[in-house]
């Protein structure tokens, strides 16, 4: 599964009109027991959005196994939908029963218009441990004392490097050793034109973006109250200062154009699995797709760099993950429960999608189960979730357009197009700012 984060703002607006506050109690229909004591036949609908076919079948064969377990319940699927397409089913009043997001970026929004119910009263009549889950997960999955959606695997991300193109040298630890050795290994052409980058420091490069990047540095996003934390928190300015020096190295046009040559990031042609690239920040799916489109790739991975002056955060990384949830409006709560405890809370479940998918499982039991496939290139995003080092972006209102203006004011930093880091950074506090007074006012 090739989860990543979404910065798309699509269908967000029109949610503030069709807030719904969800109360704490037990929901309508939602048994003591939290699930379908009586048995009786029911077909619940789902949503979901994967489309490749090895996903598919993946997520099928969970579903053959939750058939098997809860033999009154058929699941009725509906592939490659969109968080926009649950959103307007919601507000349009005709929802699935369960539908399945690959962003965490609306939990939030989902969460305080109650789009998706609160889970708490499920998980309470059901008498599910939340110990289960790692302490980082409850950041994304609820917002404002509301846990709308449970976690279904996770993402971690890691930096994957060509053996071959590193000639014995091990990966980088610090930013300044990532600075040397990506010099060290990018090889020009007689006009000085990229052929291969040792690395590439645009944050404009496939997982770049600073939501990635910022736990290098330990970066903070907000303050306490919600605020912008961007341009108070000097994490943020000793990394872009990093990423335009070395960007300087290599000459932001000269770059760019190399950039802009690569292939596709979701295809064989990835510049990482094809050798343009020596090392490259990644998630663990990246695995998958090298042993499927690159089998003869000799790849490393580890932890991503950490700032020189803070070596305590190395091992750590940054951590979302696929959510999962029970539309306002279902047809069925009490079988869609079911599902989504099943899907995110039975170990051999998520053992299984995750030897299937190669995302990292979700919950404790299952990253201890000695059922999970475990070769060393995707231990390495398994020590990476565990690590206590490891942050996530917690959910907040504004999140696709705080990372949206964030990711805006790199590009025309480290472009050379803003030359006063200290005024882009309070530029982009301000935003950040004013757009959550709006908010609040909603």
């Amino acid at each position: 599964m090739r989860t990543r984060l979404l910065l798309v703002a699509a269908g967000l607006a029109v949610l503030a009109s069709s807030a719904c506050t969800a109360g704490t109690e037990r929901p309508p229909g939602v048994p003591a027991a939290g699930s379908t004591p009586d048995k009786k036949p029911v077909t619940i609908t789902m949503w979901h959005g994967f489309s490749a076919d090895n996903e598919l079948k993946a997520f099928d064969d969970a579903l053959a196994a939750f058939k098997q377990k809860y033999p009154w319940i058929t699941v009725k699927t509906t592939k490659a939908v969109q968080d926009d397409q649950i959103i307007q089913s919601v507000r349009g009043g005709n929802p699935p029963d369960v539908a399945l997001s690959f962003t965490t970026d609306n939990v939030a929004t989902f969460c305080k218009t109650g789009i998706f119910q609160d889970l708490k009263p499920y998980l309470a009549a059901s008498k599910v441990d939340e110990s289960i889950f790692p302490k980082v997960i409850a950041e994304y999955t609820q917002y404002d004392g509301k846990r709308c959606v449970m976690p279904m695997l996770a993402d971690t991300y890691g930096l994957y490097y060509n053996k071959k193109l590193m000639k014995g040298a091990e990966p980088p630890k610090t930013l300044s050793e990532l600075t040397a050795l990506a010099k060290k290994l990018t090889v020009r052409d007689s006009n000085g034109d990229i052929k291969v980058a040792g690395f590439v420091p645009s944050s404009q490069m496939y997982e770049n973006a600073p939501i990635h990047t910022g736990t290098m540095v330990g970066a903070k996003w907000t303050n306490p109250d919600g605020t912008s934390a961007i341009g108070s928190d000097p994490a943020w300015k000793q990394l872009m200062t990093w990423q335009k020096d070395l960007v300087g190295w290599f000459g932001y046009a000269k770059l760019e154009k190399f950039r802009k040559s690569l292939g596709d990031e979701w295809s064989a042609d990835n510049p990482f699995m094809k050798g343009k690239v020596a090392m490259a920040i990644d998630g663990e799916w990246r695995n998958a797709m090298i042993a499927a489109d690159a089998k003869d790739l000799d790849y490393g991975t580890a932890p991503l760099p950490v700032a020189d002056d803070k070596p305590q955060l190395y091992g750590g990384g940054f951590i979302a993950g696929t959510v999962i949830g029970i539309p306002r409006g279902a047809e069925h709560p009490e079988a869609a429960w079911d599902l989504v405890k099943y899907l995110t809370t039975d170990t051999d479940a998520l053992v299984s999608l995750s030897n299937a998918l190669r995302n990292v499982p979700s919950t404790l039991p299952a990253l201890q189960s000695p059922k999970l496939e475990k070769d060393p290139n995707f231990q390495t995003f398994i020590d990476i979730f565990a690590n206590p080092n490891s942050s996530t972006l917690p959910a907040h209102i504004n999140s696709v357009f705080n990372q949206q203006t964030l990711q805006e004011a790199q590009i025309k930093w480290e472009s050379g197009r803003a030359p006063d880091l200290d005024a882009v950074l309070a530029e982009t506090d301000k935003k950040i700012n004013d757009k959550l007074k709006l908010t609040a006012g909603d």
